[in-house]
Parts: structure tokens; sequence; C-alpha cells
């Protein structure tokens, strides 16, 4: 019997960081496991910064398949899968992580758990940005903040990845929404139901004044780490609540701590990691799916394109911070 193989780009060294255009054997579906044929990868910071070497946290023995996010068709069924079938469209975070192969492959073994049926009314690129912005946005706003209608919720980066849709997560709870971003990105925050706060030309006391009666937000979303997630500490009202998805560097929390503010870290790839918590996942995305369905979230998609072939100028589009919305690699037409 000859062993069927596809296309996938390989990492063999996280020194120099390039992928090796390659033929692997097509992965088999184990227990609990779907085969999906990849039809769009999503592009995450994280995904440069393991090629790179530089997320040891999150770094897969090489030889490696990178990429995190997906959208795609299932075409074979592992045992012990009860939720999806042959020819269901589905979407996730699903790889490119310790132990998981990732995306930027034709086709990939994925937890069944970490999937969710595709949204009908997006396409496969749109549904391939959305799983980890999603995800990290959800576990914040929802899972921890408990984020609901009445409230003051401040986006730091809302036009970015994660801000985006933590803007229309927050809406879709009933909560107003403000949301930092440069001037030039300012229409999108509008376009998503938030009031923009330009966060070069704005001191945080200023609109905290203008638009929280100077006491500070119920919830304010840190996505940009640094200074933003100090000034987030201050932006919060005594017993508010700050998230942030970006905290890698050393804070001072005495700002937040004496007015009892609370602090939680999201950190999306832990159940992918630690295994942990995996189903949950797979919940989560079917509420984006039920939000986009409903007309309450649609991605922003950078227009760019890029296939396989183009992965590297992907990545450095990504690092660059200049792509307007998420960045897609197509793998299937």
């Amino acid at each position: 019997m000859t062993t069927q193989t596809m296309r996938a780009l390989v990492l063999n060294d996280y020194a120099n960081g390039q992928f090796s255009d390659a033929r692997v054997p097509r992965p088999v579906p184990g227990a609990g496991e779907v085969l999906v044929q990849i039809f769009a990868s999503g592009v995450n910071p994280i995904d440069y910064k393991i090629r790179r070497g530089a997320a040891p946290y999150a770094e897969p023995e090489l030889p490696a398949i990178l990429g995190t996010d997906l959208a795609g068709v299932v075409v074979d069924v592992g045992p012990d899968v009860t939720g999806f079938k042959v020819g269901d469209e589905v979407y996730g975070l699903t790889g490119g992580v310790r132990g998981m192969p990732g995306t930027l492959a034709e086709f990939a073994a994925v937890d069944a758990r970490l999937l969710a049926p595709k949204p009908k009314n997006l396409s496969m690129r749109e549904a391939a940005a959305l799983p980890l912005v999603f995800l990290t946005a959800w576990e914040g706003l929802v899972d921890r903040a408990r984020v609901h209608a009445g409230q003051r919720v401040l986006i730091q980066g809302g036009a970015g990845g994660v801000g985006h849709v933590a803007v229309q997560i927050a809406r879709a709870f009933g909560a107003a929404v403000y949301a930092t971003a440069s001037s030039g990105k300012h229409d999108i925050v509008r376009s998503y139901g938030a009031t923009p706060i330009d966060y070069r030309t704005t001191k945080v006391a200023d609109y905290v004044t203008q638009y929280a009666d100077g006491v500070g937000f119920d919830v304010v979303y840190d996505t940009v780490g640094g200074q933003t997630l100090d000034d987030s500490l201050v932006a919060a009202k005594p017993y508010g609540h700050v998230l942030s998805c970006y905290a890698f560097s050393e804070h001072n929390l005495a700002p937040g701590s004496l007015r009892c503010v609370t602090l939680s870290g999201i950190f999306v790839l832990l159940p992918m990691l630690s295994g942990e918590g995996r189903a949950h996942h797979g919940e989560i995305l079917r509420e984006a799916t039920r939000l986009a369905e409903e007309g309450k979230l649609k991605p922003l998609v950078d227009q760019k394109r890029y296939t396989l072939a183009d992965a590297h100028a992907a990545h450095d589009a990504q690092e660059a911070g200049k792509a307007l919305g998420k960045i897609v690699i197509d793998i299937a037409s």
C-alpha cells in the first residue's frame, strides 16, 4: 500500500527560521481526531515568534509544521468522534505548538474538541482569521470579566487582531465600548460600534474623565502590553477588571492594587499545550459561529493574498504590523 503524501512547509532549524517546502506523509486521524483538508491558515504573532525560536514555552520539536489557525473541510473521522462527519466545514485553533502539527499544510489531523462548525456566512479566509483572536478575546471578556450590559469597556488596541474582535464581543453583550487606536484606524473602530480614542494625543486621565466620569472603566482589555498595561491599571475603576494577553514585561502593580483592581492574564495556547480545556475552545468557537451568523461578528481580513509559497512574506507582514486586518494564507482553492 502506497503512503499518501501532502505538501507542507517544514521548519528544520530555529537558528535560520526558514521553511522547507516538502512532501510529507499525510496524517491519519487517531482516536478523537478528524482529518481536515485545510483551505486557509490564519497568521498570528505567535507564528513568527515560534519560527524564530523566540517562544520557548510553545515551540515544537523539529522538524515541525507550524501554523496555528485553520479553516477547512473534514475528509476523514477517527475513532470516538461523534460531533463531526466527512464533508463538514470547520475552523479552529488547532496546532503549530509543542506536540501538535500545524496548519501550513494541505491536511491536519486535529483534536475534534478544538473545532467548531464554520459560520455559513463567512468565507474560508474569514473563518481562518478568527479562532486565536476570538478565543483570546472571549476568554478575557466573558470567562474572566463576565462582561455585561451597562458596563463601560475599554479595549486597548481596538483595531488590532484581538482588539477588533473584543470590541464586537463586548458590544454583543450590551456594553458601551471605547477603544484606543491611531487616528487612521478610527473609522475601523467606529464601524464595529466603539468610540475611538487617539492614544497618541490623549492622556489616560483625560479619556477617563471624558468617557468614564473620571472614575474609570469597568473592564479594560490590554492587547498591546508594555506601557499600555500600566495605563490600563489606572484606567480601570476601583474594583474594576484589567485583562491582558500581552503581560510579558515587568510591571509595578501598585497603581492597580491600591484600588483593588483585578488583573487577569490570558494565554490562549494553554489548552493545546496542557490538554486541559480543549473542549471549551470548541464551545467558544460555537459562540463565534452563532454571533457571526447573527451578523454580530465580522473579522477584518487583510486584502493581500498569500499562498504556501509566500508564507515567509506573510510572517514578515505580520511582524511589521502594517497589514490592515488579519493576514491569511490560502492553502487550497
